[in-house]
């Protein structure tokens, strides 16, 4: 007996179903305690390593009598950064009187006539003036630039206008604006430049968004947390579709006379 010409073909393979065995739940539930846990160790790691830098730096200045650990079989963590903030604080306070603020300027006479650290004394000066004052807008917008090339757009922290001097320098009467452009992933480093005002397209987004999308390099976007309704409803329309397409390509038996 021979078979026949008109014999019905071969079922084609089923489609494979999605890896669920046991090494792929271990691969999803470990990933999924990696992203649980990873940020949070990490920021903990960072203020730990904060807390015990400024212990450091602080506990050789208190007399061994005001310290926790003279009275106490162990180290008391973040005594140090205490008595820092302290210490700060009464700083502050006393700089706001008049005999206080007399002494800061006596301080900063001596110092300005040392050539070398004159420069850096003021230069920082400045700095932590603009940034913990409160009173400056220096990065406190963000823009886009186009850079490196033309069509190619990069986030920048727009800072302040130049000064008269650099000001008559620059080529052109446009007016221009100091910004920043900060490097992925550590945005403490990067570049200074000025650039024309016309030239910054503002972008309504806060600084701390804006370090947040360089340092992931465009992995975390501001405002676009998902929505697990609509990532559930296309879950389902991608199983839907997928056993649509698995029922068409099984072709029906051919009919035997």
């Amino acid at each position: 007996m021979t078979a026949r010409d008109d014999a019905p073909a071969p079922l084609p393979d089923p489609i494979p179903e999605p890896h669920t065995g046991l090494m792929g739940r271990f691969r999803n539930y470990f990933l999924t305690g990696l992203i649980v846990t990873g940020p949070i160790a990490i920021t903990l790691y960072l203020v730990w390593w904060f807390v015990t830098w400024v212990d450091g730096v602080v506990r050789p200045f208190i007399p061994l009598a005001y310290r926790p650990e003279t009275y106490m079989p162990y180290v008391v963590p973040g005594w140090g950064l205490i008595v820092a903030v302290f210490a700060l604080t009464m700083l502050g306070f006393l700089t706001a009187n008049l005999i206080g603020r007399t002494l800061v300027d006596l301080g900063e006479t001596f110092v300005g006539r040392i050539p070398a650290v004159r420069a850096i004394y003021r230069g920082l000066k400045q700095v932590f003036e603009t940034l913990f004052s409160g009173k400056g807008s220096s990065f406190r917008k963000v823009g886009l630039v186009e850079f490196p090339s033309p069509g190619m757009w990069s986030i920048v922290l727009i800072s302040q206008s130049p000064n008269e001097d650099v000001a008559r320098s620059l080529p052109g009467q446009e007016e221009h604006v100091s910004v920043f452009l900060p490097c992925s992933p550590n945005p403490t480093t990067g570049f200074f430049f000025y650039v024309p005002k016309s030239k910054i397209i503002e972008v309504d987004m806060s600084t701390e968004d804006a370090a947040t999308l360089i340092m992931s390099a465009g992995v975390v976007q501001p405002g676009a947390a998902p929505d697990p309704k609509k990532a559930a409803a296309l879950a389902g329309m991608a199983n839907a579709a997928r056993i649509a397409n698995a029922s068409t390509l099984q072709p029906e038996p051919a009919k035997v006379e």
